[in-house]
């Protein structure tokens, strides 16, 4: 029994009782208690209405966990647990947003007993293992914390137990999306398999993008064949936006229609049609999935930028604060830099559990260093290499914090056989990212394997053909022409990428270099000059020492001795 609980008869002293009061329903009793501000005090205590209890529910992949009801389901299904392994997993749900010691699982749940069988049990119950440990991770030396995506999904119980719940999720604070069945408009009843087919694929994609909560197909295909309303849809799942589309087959052609939608408000974020020849059924789906990817992702990750910047300062969410960090570190300016970095470091703060910050944060020092930046480039490197850590041990399992600290480790430590490994995973968790593949292109570059790193940036563009950073993966491919000898091309992709973002310095490096290989002086000193100007203190040799960037740089060193900048 709860220490400072009462039973039925017990007198309640005046000094421990409170205003709040709660009415428990029996066949034939009402029994009334008087709620002890120390039980009042316990983790999960939620209150009582006279006229309604909340219930408080986490759901995650397929299961939804309760902890009033003390039951874990799996869809439709209950899955048996014993009681001490159900409060393991409700300690480490509720607690998801820290590391949770030994000694913490021990004091609160195992009462001095080992906890390697508990979490073994407790993984194996939600569909986890420790050797995956999708859910549950283990942090060496550390201890354990729940790292699966969880939405709160409260209902509000009335008094009388024929009540209908009323449920209504909470919205999470990442972006949150449901993908709806598609509307098959061909007449013909035989492609409605290719309508959802097409729907679980453009599914299975989205959840590749850890940042984003994706609602799964089972909640999602409720709304098959109905009329729906999106807002309505939106507070049902709890999302902040829903994508729906319609296929129309006719004469040997599929044409399908998509559009993205804030649920709230019902504003059109993004919509657009594709056809294609109807040939192969499977590269079909794969080709109009990659299409519908490429196009939302980043229409998602500006509309969330823009929510952010809305939002009044006191409002603000750690991944409030992530947004805005992103938003100033992309154009790669000193002022904005610093900026991001100030941002990140807040995220970090309010959140000590995000990877995503503190792999951010580390990008920022990283860049300040290459840029010439930094006020004390040793200090910078080092809070680089140890923030590219810390995002790592939160969170290696997220595809884009695994691809930053790959290019970080590549351009600061140059251990190209991890960094290699480390993006090679990233790519292989989510083949859909631009982050993951222009990291991939930039640690195959400094590792020495220029044609490799242009296939990773044209990848990357091809998953982002509009993405706000494609100017880095153009710099990247232009260094990797050079050490290619193909300085044509070089020239190319340096002219795209400065179009792109005319601040950047890393296109002046590149063009400087090509121009002077080509026998081009006059342009070529015309690019040194600009290096100079974004980057007065800029020498051949400092740009060496700077990073791992020159190790595999041969030519591009030749280049810039020929276009005159200093040694």
């Amino acid at each position: 029994m709860v220490s400072g609980a009462v039973t039925a008869g017990t007198r309640v002293p005046r000094e421990r009782r409170v205003c709040l009061t709660g009415i428990l329903h029996f066949p034939h009793l009402q029994l009334i208690l008087a709620i002890s501000s120390q039980a009042k005090a316990l983790p999960g205590y939620r209150g009582l209405s006279s006229k309604r209890i909340r219930i408080l529910r986490y759901l995650f992949e397929d299961y939804a966990f309760d902890p009033d009801r003390r039951e874990l389901h799996r869809g439709a299904d209950v899955v048996s647990i014993a009681p001490q392994v159900f409060d393991l997993l409700d300690y480490l749900i509720r607690n998801r947003k820290r590391v949770v010691s030994k000694d913490d699982l021990i004091n609160a749940v195992w009462n001095g007993r080992s906890v390697s069988d508990g979490l073994n049990v407790a993984r194996s119950a939600i569909g986890d293992s420790g050797e995956e440990q999708r859910l549950i991770k283990t942090l060496p030396r550390k201890g354990f914390r729940f790292v699966g995506q969880v939405r709160e999904a409260r209902e509000v119980a009335g008094p009388n137990p024929g009540d209908a719940p009323e449920s209504a999720p909470a919205v999470p604070d990442k972006p949150s999306i449901a993908v709806l069945p598609f509307a098959n408009m061909s007449g013909d009843p035989e492609q409605e398999y290719f309508a959802d087919g097409m729907v679980e694929e453009i599914t299975t994609a989205l959840s590749r993008f850890k940042w984003l909560f994706v609602i799964a197909r089972n909640s999602s295909f409720t709304f098959k064949g109905k009329a729906v309303d999106i807002k309505e849809v939106g507070r049902r799942l709890g999302v902040r936006y829903v994508l729906e589309g319609a296929v129309r087959k006719a004469s040997g052609k599929v044409r399908i229609t998509c559009q993205l939608i804030e649920a709230a408000t019902g504003a059109h974020i993004w919509a657009d049609r594709f056809e294609r020849d109807m040939t192969d059924i499977f590269a079909l789906q794969d080709d109009v999935t990659l299409a519908v990817i490429s196009a939302i992702q980043p229409k998602l990750f500006q509309a969330e930028i823009a929510l952010a910047t809305r939002r009044r300062p006191e409002d603000l969410t750690a991944y409030d604060f992530y947004l805005r960090a992103i938003q100033q570190a992309v154009p790669s300016t000193h002022e904005g830099l610093a900026e991001a970095l100030r941002l990140a470091q807040r995220a970090l703060e309010l959140d000590p559990g995000f990877a995503g910050a503190a792999a951010l944060a580390g990008a920022c020092h990283m860049e300040n260093v290459l840029r010439n930046y930094a006020i004390d480039p040793q200090f910078g490197r080092k809070e680089a290499i140890r923030l590219m850590r810390l995002a790592l041990r939160l969170d290696d399992g997220d595809p884009d914090t695994l691809a930053t600290a790959a290019s970080i480790s590549a351009l600061l430590v140059g251990d190209c056989e991890t960094e290699i490994e480390m993006a090679d995973r990233a790519v292989t968790l989510n083949p859909n990212s631009y982050q993951t593949w222009n990291c991939r292109g930039w640690v195959y570059k400094v590792a020495g394997q220029p044609e490799e790193a242009i296939r990773s940036f044209e990848r990357a563009m091809r998953m982002s053909p509009v993405d706000p950073q494609q100017f880095t993966a153009l710099t990247g491919m232009g260094f990797a022409f050079i050490e290619l000898r193909r300085f044509d091309e070089a020239i190319i992709a340096g002219k795209k990428a400065l179009r792109h973002n005319p601040w950047y310095p890393g296109p002046y490096r590149c063009l400087a270099s090509a121009f002077a290989h080509l026998g081009r002086d006059a342009e070529a000193r015309e690019a040194a000059a600009r290096v100079l100007k974004i980057d007065p203190a800029f020498t051949i040799s400092a740009w060496i020492a700077r990073s791992q960037l020159s190790k595999n740089a041969k030519l591009m060193i030749e280049g810039f001795r020929k276009a005159g900048l200093t040694e």
